[in-house]
């Protein structure tokens, strides 16, 4: 842990307790003592008010005052940030993500509700692999090094790409990095578990383009929908619901079956979404679009003639 780091994770501590012995520092941090009594001399020359209190029981704290007048965050504020961080690192896969919620942790009183949202996500055996090309993307935007890689698309295509890294993404089911592509010459998005060979040229670093910002938001995929009416079971009531909204259903007094109005992607995004209820739904309009997705399901079918 480099210096300044620790110093923040001392202060973040100090903010919790009343008094933190040097033994307790030196342990935490795996340093010497006298690293961390410089680090409190450190501290105190930047106006952070130490204090040093001697004996048994003794240790360093932080004046009261400071804690009250200099916190920028309430109570409340820091466990709503600490109860979305720790329900999110399950996919965020970060080492940085883990430290921030220590530091917040240290500022929140023991008797705050850590645990009141909790959410899951199957541990899948590929996560672990995605995770080490992950941290290299984000050491390399952290850094400004290039990253270089073989790109395998959809169709099994390989090319080798060489990109400015600027942001990782989260969407759905799957992680993305977005740059510009030297081989292109123009920002793309590239899927994390259809890189191969990634490597972080840390000898070839980059500037930002000054035209990233306008660009950040051109490169997000928005494929053209379809307004798509069906008949679904009640079963699968809620799954719609917690997609469309509660505006997208329609109840039928006269039958078991209700009646969903959603937009989907045209093509085999769409088609893959609907597949996944099996046999409770039925596409009613547009017509054209029922005969498609049925086309594809009997393609699916016909692999197993």
């Amino acid at each position: 842990m480099e210096k300044i780091e620790r110093l923040i994770s001392i202060i973040m501590i100090l903010l919790k307790k009343e008094l933190v012995s040097s033994n307790e520092f030196a342990q935490l941090f795996n340093v010497s003592k006298r690293t961390i009594l410089r680090d409190m001399e450190t501290l105190s020359l930047s106006n952070i008010p130490i204090y040093a209190v001697h004996g048994v029981n003794g240790g360093f704290g932080i004046m009261n005052e400071y804690k009250v007048d200099k916190r920028l965050l309430s109570t409340s504020d820091l466990v709503n940030i600490w109860t979305a961080l720790g329900g999110l690192e399950q996919i965020l896969m970060s080492e940085e993500v883990e430290m921030t919620i220590k530091k917040i942790e240290a500022m929140v009183s023991p008797l705050a509700p850590k645990d009141s949202i909790h959410l899951s996500f199957y541990e899948w055996e590929g996560r672990s692999e995605i995770q080490q090309i992950l941290k290299t993307c984000q050491e390399a935007i952290s850094k400004r090094c290039l990253l270089s890689f073989d790109y395998i698309d959809k169709n099994s295509v390989v090319t080798k790409r060489t990109i400015e890294p600027y942001q990782v993404h989260f969407s759905e089911m799957s992680w993305y990095v977005r740059g510009f592509c030297l081989q292109r010459m123009g920002y793309r998005t590239f899927k994390l578990s259809r890189i191969d060979r990634l490597d972080m040229m840390k000898e070839k670093t980059f500037n930002l383009r000054e035209d990233w910002r306008d660009q950040e938001q051109k490169t997000s995929y928005h494929p053209e929908l379809i307004q798509v009416k069906a008949l679904i079971s009640p079963g699968i009531r809620d799954q719609f619901i917690e997609r469309y909204g509660r505006k997208s259903i329609k109840e039928n007094p006269d039958s078991d079956l209700i009646l969903a109005t959603i937009h989907l992607p045209q093509g085999t995004m769409g088609f893959q979404f609907l597949a996944s209820f099996g046999e409770n739904l039925k596409i009613v309009e547009p017509q054209s679009y029922a005969n498609n997705f049925r086309n594809y399901l009997l393609r699916i079918a016909n692999k197993y003639d």
